[in-house]
């Protein structure tokens, strides 16, 4: 808890910054201490509550400017803080958490610098065995040296790898809007959405290697928030291989309860495989009005829940088509999943461009080019993703097969060593080289 205080005062030295904060947090363990006194009943309440007050200290548009605080005041990582709060709150009331859940461990969980600033979004179960454990999980040179390793690993992606993708995306930017030539502002169109995706990959889970193995090496397990997001060969994949812990949360707490109250309301088979395609769309368009304030996060909001919805509603009409076992077949043909992988990154990365810029940048963007050049680009970017993902996942499973003391060399500790001395040595010259400081962490303004 020390190190917690003391990293919030290092994010901020002025104490009236965090009021807000505090009476967020006081207005959630109240909730919870009420809760564990019997008034299960006062759930609805508490949760409209924690979510207004923070739909206002975040100062979504959507409210009258009136209700807002007109002072400077913290809000980094309350997103986070929010999902905590609201999960404890959830669990307790359904009897899953622990009815006496002390301030301290309410403070400890919620407020967990490893895990304050962008997550990964942790559930309290999983936080409280490594917490509060009488025998602390082990931590031996091997362990210390993997964690060490994925430090230079996250270090190399976000101040390194980041910066470089960043710096292309901007140029582009700058060419597409200023370029006399079509052909050139169509290949700065190609590179603007087609690098982002990347930069943000590197960006955010760069930093989630970095919090994990700082975790570890403090006898504490976070959980994995990403596993090779662009190998998913559909929408519905992706976002199983995306930011995990925020789409597990929601599908825990908005997709399953949300079903299951239609599915109890409506009756018919017939309709009843639509519902989950309404579910999906629901849980993931919360997940994009979650990221912002601002009416451009609706829309990708609208369009992270449509790609998922229309990839289930795909997913039903060609079972329905082919039966169960040929779509399976289908689905397990290597042109129809690098296919799927393509138009899978496709749609993120034309998606995207309502998660990183405004209206008024996105209208200048799309006016430099007519609507057939930019049907072209996206056609360009899903044929050479389909490409070149299939050309890595292929390299890919080619390296891991060979080995080396009964281990896929490519992962070995042989490798490791060599992985991390390359990633260090090159940050270290490409730093004193470029001077330059490292992208901000996209997910820190969340």
């Amino acid at each position: 808890m020390t190190a917690s205080v003391i990293f919030l005062g290092l994010l901020d030295h002025h104490p009236i910054a965090f009021v807000p904060l505090i009476g967020f947090l006081f207005l959630g363990y109240a909730g919870l201490v009420l809760i564990g006194l019997g008034f299960s009943k006062l759930l609805i309440w508490f949760l409209c509550a924690v979510i207004f007050a923070y739909a206002v200290l975040k100062k979504y548009t959507v409210l009258p400017e009136g209700i807002f605080i007109d002072f400077p005041y913290f809000t980094i990582g309350l997103s986070y803080i929010f999902f905590r709060v609201m999960h404890l709150l959830i669990e307790l009331a359904d009897g899953n958490e622990n009815k006496r859940l002390s301030l301290g461990a309410y403070l400890l969980y919620t407020l967990n610098f490893t895990t304050l600033i962008s997550g990964p979004i942790q559930r309290y179960d999983e936080f409280a065995k490594d917490q509060f454990t009488l025998e602390p999980i082990e931590l031996g040179p091997r362990i210390i040296c993997l964690q060490l390793e994925r430090i230079i690993r996250g270090f190399f992606k976000v101040n390194i790898l980041a910066m470089l993708l960043l710096s292309v995306q901007n140029a582009a930017l700058q060419e597409l809007q200023h370029s006399s030539s079509s052909s050139q502002r169509f290949l700065s169109a190609l590179s603007l959405a087609a690098v982002y995706p990347f930069f943000l990959y590197s960006n955010f889970s760069g930093y989630i290697d970095i919090v994990i193995a700082i975790a570890r090496l403090m006898r504490v397990r976070l959980p994995e928030n990403f596993d090779r997001p662009f190998s998913a060969s559909s929408f519905l994949d992706f976002w199983n291989r995306w930011h995990i812990t925020l789409s597990s949360w929601l599908k825990t707490y908005v997709f399953n309860p949300l079903l299951l109250v239609l599915m109890r309301r409506v009756s018919s088979l017939s309709i009843q495989p639509f519902l989950g395609v309404l579910c999906f769309f629901v849980t993931f368009f919360l997940i994009g009005v979650w990221h912002g304030r601002t009416s451009e996060f609706v829309v990708f909001g609208a369009l992270q829940g449509g790609g998922v919805a229309v990839n289930k509603l795909w997913q039903l009409r060609l079972t329905s088509a082919l039966g169960r076992s040929g779509y399976k077949e289908l689905a397990n043909n290597f042109i129809y999943i690098a296919l799927g992988r393509g138009l899978t990154f496709s749609w993120f990365a034309f998606t995207l461009f309502w998660f990183w810029t405004n209206w008024q940048q996105i209208g200048l963007i799309f006016v430099s080019l007519s609507a057939a050049h930019w049907l072209a680009v996206w056609l360009s970017i899903w044929l050479s993703a389909t490409v070149t993902l299939a050309v890595w996942e292929w390299l890919r499973s080619v390296m891991i097969r060979v080995k080396i003391a009964e281990e896929p060399l490519v992962v070995s500790r042989y490798a490791r060593v060599v992985y991390a001395t390359a990633f260090g040595f090159i940050s270290v010259v490409m730093i004193v080289l470029l001077n330059q400081p490292a992208p901000v962490i996209v997910y820190k303004t969340f």
